[in-house]
């Protein structure tokens, strides 16, 4: 069909911070960037098959409301529990220990602004079941 991919544009306050977070952290690559001013102040990142944008807030323009309410990402994975050791061998934090929901492993971060970045894959361990450390 003529539609191939969704990819979720989040505005960002800080894209240094985001940068970090997405390509340190979770392992993104940065796959195009706009630096109308010297540095980067959009970008789209991708992971796989999957992708991100970002933009940076001009001064003065994020809005008073908390940033990502109501709003989560999911990527499906082959392997979310690999994502997990990957990113906790560099020191990214969970926002609680992988668990099972849906017949998914679901691995959930917070991004610096809030935003609910989930990981999964399929599994047939029980419903409720967190990952043993």
């Amino acid at each position: 069909g003529n539609v191939r991919q969704s990819v979720p544009f989040f505005m960002v306050t800080s894209m240094e911070g985001s940068l970090r977070f997405y390509l340190d952290g979770l392992g993104f690559k940065k796959l195009v960037e706009w630096t109308p001013h010297g540095r980067v102040e959009w970008c789209w990142l991708v992971h796989g098959g999957a992708a991100i944008m970002l933009q940076e807030y001009r001064s003065g323009m994020r809005p008073e409301a908390k940033l990502g309410v109501g709003c989560s990402v999911c990527f499906m994975c082959e392997d979310a529990l690999a994502v997990y050791r990957e990113t906790k061998a560099k020191g990214l934090h969970t926002e609680k220990q992988p668990f099972v929901g849906n017949n998914l492993w679901v691995v959930h971060f917070k991004d610096p602004d809030g935003y609910d970045i989930y990981f999964e894959s399929p599994t047939d361990a029980p419903e409720e079941s967190v990952l043993e450390l």
